[in-house]
């Protein structure tokens, strides 16, 4: 099993007893993402591959564990919604100022937060990069977005964005140390960079979730499989040494509960939990169908079997399970250099899970 044992908040979050449902949805409205005036742009759609009767992106040197098919980017997009919940109405928490100039969003997904952003400060130019072209054509006149591989060399202009912003890059990053450091050439100095993702590590303050409960053996598969395919899920919980390794100034770590249900009493957790129960009932199977045979060497079909009972736990009230999602951002200092990147600290992987039969 893995060890659970991290940083976290201090505060517990309070069951509740009672369940509501029309406290959940009367809510939903007011985390909606923003609209604006638009203005169109032109791009080239490629085509990416089926696999296991998902579509994935072609693009990039390295394989990318996710769908881009169009019920991952409705996912995506509620996702944006929960982040703007759980951030308390805010898209990023780091001090940029009231008039940012350049903006960067890596692997903006939908580009929705590349969108909304760019609605916020209309004198800044954002640009949202991703390796699938899946935004949309009509998005606001300061805003555009590239095909690019964001491990690939940038050729974006040096010393020049005000924020440099990622989230949810799972599956996606295999050397977060050199994508830091270039975040660090292309910052102007006192620029911010800000990552933000879940770990996949099952947090429980109270006892409820059983060792051998299919969400804890789901929470070990994810930790293994992304090992093996070279995208360590709990990566985030190394960006604040891997900040300061390399020069950032101001570096800040704020982990964040995620209940996986609408398990709290709190009115605002119980909203992110029902997104957060809704995103892995319908999209858990996208999420990890590939990465579990590539590192697992699990079937689709033993994968699906495996997602029955995780599922059915989804659903219970009584399990009081969190994921933390880690926040980290710093501040480029003027006139620095990044510093030369150290070997990449390897975790310590627990039993691989076996899988499940047919």
């Amino acid at each position: 099993m893995v060890d659970q044992s991290q940083p976290a908040p201090d505060n517990i979050i309070q069951a509740d007893d009672q369940w509501d449902n029309a406290s959940v949805d009367d809510e939903g409205a007011e985390v909606a993402s923003s609209g604006s005036s638009l203005t169109s742009i032109t791009s080239s759609v490629l085509r990416g591959k089926v696999e296991d009767g998902r579509v994935y992106a072609v693009y990039g040197k390295e394989e990318y564990g996710m769908p881009m098919d169009d019920v991952e980017l409705d996912r995506i997009d509620m996702c944006h919604a929960k982040y703007y919940a759980l951030l308390e109405k805010n898209r990023f928490i780091a001090p940029i100022g009231e008039n940012p100039q350049r903006i960067l969003d890596l692997g903006c997904g939908t580009g929705i937060w590349s969108i909304d952003v760019a609605d916020m400060y209309p004198s800044a130019d954002v640009i949202g990069v991703d390796i699938a072209p899946t935004q949309p054509e009509w998005v606001p006149p300061n805003c555009r977005f590239e095909l690019d591989d964001i491990e690939q060399e940038w050729a974006w202009k040096q010393n020049s964005f005000d924020l440099i912003f990622a989230r949810d890059l799972i599956l996606s990053v295999r050397d977060w140390p050199r994508l830091i450091d270039q975040a660090y050439t292309h910052l102007k100095p006192g620029g911010h960079l800000e990552f933000h993702c879940v770990t996949g590590l099952l947090g429980c303050d109270d006892n409820t979730l059983p060792k051998d409960s299919a969400l804890q053996k789901l929470s070990d598969a994810i930790f293994e499989s992304t090992r093996v395919y070279g995208t360590p899920i709990d990566d985030p919980t190394r960006w604040k040494g891997w900040f300061e390794d390399r020069g950032f100034d101001d570096v800040t770590e704020v982990v964040y509960k995620m209940p996986c249900s609408p398990w709290p009493k709190d009115q605002r957790l119980k909203l992110i939990g029902a997104f957060e129960m809704e995103n892995l009932l319908y999209g858990l199977s996208g999420m990890v169908t590939r990465v579990f045979g590539k590192g697992l060497n699990w079937s689709p079909e033993q994968v699906q079997v495996f997602l029955v009972d995780v599922r059915k736990e989804i659903r219970s009230r009584n399990l009081h399970v969190y994921w933390p999602y880690y926040v980290v951002h710093g501040r480029k200092p003027g006139g620095s250099s990044p510093r030369s990147a150290p070997p990449r600290p390897e975790p310590t992987p627990p039993t691989a899970p076996s899988p499940p039969t047919e």
